[in-house]
Order: C-alpha cells, then sequence, then structure tokens
C-alpha cells in the first residue's frame, strides 16, 4: 500500500474541480515560463470598504465641526444679559465679583458673562422701594383676613405659640406691628457684604421695634402713636449705620393696639383719658385767654400811666424852661414884666369875646368902681286888632 493510504493524518489533495487545474510550485518542465498572477479580489473588496469608511468618518468630522460651531455660538449666546433700568447687576465669577469697586456695578444695558457654573448675575433693585414688615409683636393673622374682615376671634388669653406681644416699660403688654420702606444707597455693600441683606433689615426693624416697646409706657404707645414712631425709626436708622447696611430709610409706619381681650376696658380708659385731656385743654385755653385779657388791660393802666406821668414830666419841664428863660426879663424890670404877662394873659383870655372891658389900676392904688346902666329894651308895638267882618 501507498503512504497515501498508510498515514491517515495527511490532507488529500484538493478536489479543484473540472476545467482546474492544479497547479503545484515546482512542477512542470524545469525552466518553463511561469503564467502570471492575477489580483486576489479579497484586496479589492478591502480598498473599498477603506475608501467607505475614510468618506465616513469625512462626513462625520463635518457634522461633528458644525454641531461644535453651533455648541459655542449657544455658549456664547447664553452669556448675552440685560440689566433694566431700575436695576444695576454683578457679576461673580467662581463666587467673587468681577471688577474693582464701581466697575464692579453693571448699569442697564446689554452685558455678557460666562454661563453658569463659571459665572452667575446678581441683580440688585437699586431704583425700586423695599418693603419689609416687622409682626414680631403682633397677634396670628394674614393680610387676607385682614383685608376680609375674618380675623379669628380672640381666646379667654394670649396664646404665645400663636399670637406675639410687646413689652412696655411700665409692665404692660400690646400688640405693635411696623412696616419699613427703603431704598438701596450702596449696592454693593448691600449685596456683597451679607448672605441677605433683606433679613438683616428685618432683623433690625424686629429690634428696633421691641426697643421702643420697652422704653415707653403703654400710654405713651398707645395714645402718642407718632411719637412711639418716630422712637422706631431713629432705632433703625442707627442699626443700619451700625450694621453698614447701605440702605436709606425712605418711611415708616407703626401700628399699635392693646390686646384684643382686654379691647373694651382698654377703649373705656382711653376715652376716659380723651375727656380728661379736653377738660384739661378747654380750662387751659380759659385760662390762657382770662390772663389774656387781664394782661391786656393791665398793660394798658400801665401804659396810660406812663403815657400821663411822661405828658405831665413835659409839661412841667416846659414851663421850668419857660420860667428860667423869663427870669432875666424880670429882673430886668419887673413892671414892664408884669405889664407885658398880663397883657398876653389877657389877649389870650379875650380872644373869643366880643365885648371887653378894661380897667386900668389907679395911680392912688385904689379899686376903680365899674358901674352899668342897663336900660330897659324897648317895647314893640302892638299889633293893631283885626276888624271883625
Amino acid at each position: 500500500m501507498s503512504d497515501r493510504h498508510d498515514h491517515p493524518d495527511h490532507d488529500p489533495e484538493p478536489d479543484h474541480g473540472p476545467g482546474q487545474t492544479a497547479v503545484t510550485p515546482g512542477s512542470g518542465p524545469v525552466g518553463s515560463p511561469q503564467p502570471a498572477a492575477t489580483p486576489a479580489a479579497p484586496a479589492a473588496v478591502e480598498d473599498a470598504g477603506s475608501q467607505a469608511l475614510a468618506e465616513a468618518l469625512r462626513s462625520s468630522f463635518a457634522i461633528v465641526k458644525i454641531i461644535m460651531g453651533i455648541l459655542v455660538i449657544v455658549f456664547v449666546g447664553s452669556g448675552v444679559f440685560t440689566v433694566p433700568s431700575q436695576k444695576k447687576a454683578i457679576i461673580l465669577r467662581f463666587g467673587k465679583p468681577v471688577g474693582v469697586g464701581d466697575e464692579q456695578l453693571l448699569g442697564p444695558g446689554l452685558h455678557w458673562s460666562f454661563p453658569s457654573p463659571i459665572d452667575e448675575v446678581v441683580y440688585i433693585p437699586i431704583g425700586e422701594i423695599q418693603t419689609v414688615t416687622s409682626t414680631v409683636g403682633w397677634y396670628g393673622t394674614t393680610p387676607e383676613a385682614e383685608a376680609a374682615g375674618s380675623e379669628p376671634e380672640p381666646g379667654m388669653s394670649l396664646n404665645p405659640a400663636t399670637e406675639g406681644y410687646t413689652l412696655s416699660a411700665d409692665g404692660n403688654i400690646f400688640h405693635a406691628r411696623a412696616t419699613l420702606r427703603y431704598r438701596i444707597s450702596q449696592p454693593l455693600q448691600y449685596e456683597l457684604n451679607f448672605v441677605n441683606a433683606s433679613n438683616m433689615v428685618q432683623s433690625a426693624l424686629d429690634n428696633a421695634l421691641l426697643k421702643a416697646s420697652a422704653h415707653s409706657t403703654v400710654d405713651q404707645a398707645l395714645l402718642d402713636a407718632a411719637g412711639f414712631q418716630e422712637k422706631v425709626l431713629v432705632r433703625v436708622r442707627e442699626l443700619v449705620d451700625q450694621l453698614g447696611l447701605g440702605i436709606s430709610v425712605e418711611q415708616g409706619e407703626v401700628r399699635t393696639i392693646p390686646p384684643r381681650q382686654v379691647k373694651l376696658a382698654f377703649q373705656n380708659v382711653l376715652t376716659a383719658e380723651l375727656e380728661r385731656r379736653k377738660a384739661v385743654n378747654d380750662a387751659q385755653a380759659y385760662s390762657n385767654r382770662v390772663f389774656s385779657t387781664s394782661l391786656g388791660e393791665s398793660n394798658s393802666v400801665v401804659n396810660a400811666g406812663q403815657t400821663a406821668r411822661t405828658r405831665l414830666l413835659e409839661e412841667v419841664a416846659a414851663e421850668a424852661r419857660y420860667f428860667a428863660d423869663q427870669l432875666p426879663h424880670y429882673r430886668a424890670n419887673p413892671k414892664l414884666f408884669l405889664t407885658r404877662l398880663q397883657t398876653e394873659t389877657l389877649h389870650r383870655v379875650l380872644t373869643n369875646t366880643q365885648d371887653k372891658i378894661f380897667l386900668p389900676a389907679r395911680s392912688d392904688g385904689k379899686p376903680r368902681e365899674l358901674r352899668l346902666q342897663l336900660s330897659r329894651e324897648p317895647q314893640k308895638p302892638a299889633a293893631p286888632p283885626m276888624p271883625s267882618p
């Protein structure tokens, strides 16, 4: 038997099939030319696949570039923001403000920043009035219930868990509520120095309300609302300056009421106090009126006396000056002076008289005798009698 059958592990020769000739290397005549080798089909398929893969990668890269460009545009455009006219803005980059000093504040208009989480834009309403309300001394209610008039009825006593109140200087309790309106005057200080500046303003208002209550009697808090409100605002301004909140207080409103459980008793006391004040004011007004009248009359009497005194002094002084001026003339010729003085006096006395009779003194010193002959007035003739008809 041949080796082909003796060795079963030997691979049999391949069957080339009809029309195919097996070519064995080294077979054929020695020195005969070998036929040329044709390209293999798998190599051509591999080249086509590589070309298709390259074209696919080029298309993918183009799409990726377009997507990346769109993402860059979106990224850049998302950082554009607008600051309204009544506000200013601060850009925080990783939690720190961008810029130095006033440059940190961005005015109204368009601005750009890196998108979150790199940058954060914080808006500060500097042109708007901010409002905080303190209710630490007020009973439990809501603005809606107050507006609708459906507030809860007061219980038999105050419940500290649901009802707030303040303690006065004279040991009484009452309810107090305050509303504060302010503007942001220093935006950087207001926004950067505090985690929540509005909460600090709220705490300052609570502190001011409680301190004003502790330094006022219940009558002062309930009857003198304007004075109590001024105490609260003064304390708020002190705390604002001490804490450096960077705000300016515009106005404030404070409301005080007695405990609702004893509202009627407080009302009676207030009514009595108002009546007492009215009576005191009326009495004071009457006292002032009487005093003013008496003072006017006394001033009139004093002024009249002063005027008379002044006039008398002036007259006496004038007469004294007159006599002092006439003394040299009298001493020079007393008789002539007396005659002149008598003539001047008679002229002044008899100015408006119709009949004047002058009797000079006799040389012998005896008095003259004046005799007047008074005749009867002539009788008027009687009217003739009327003739009888």
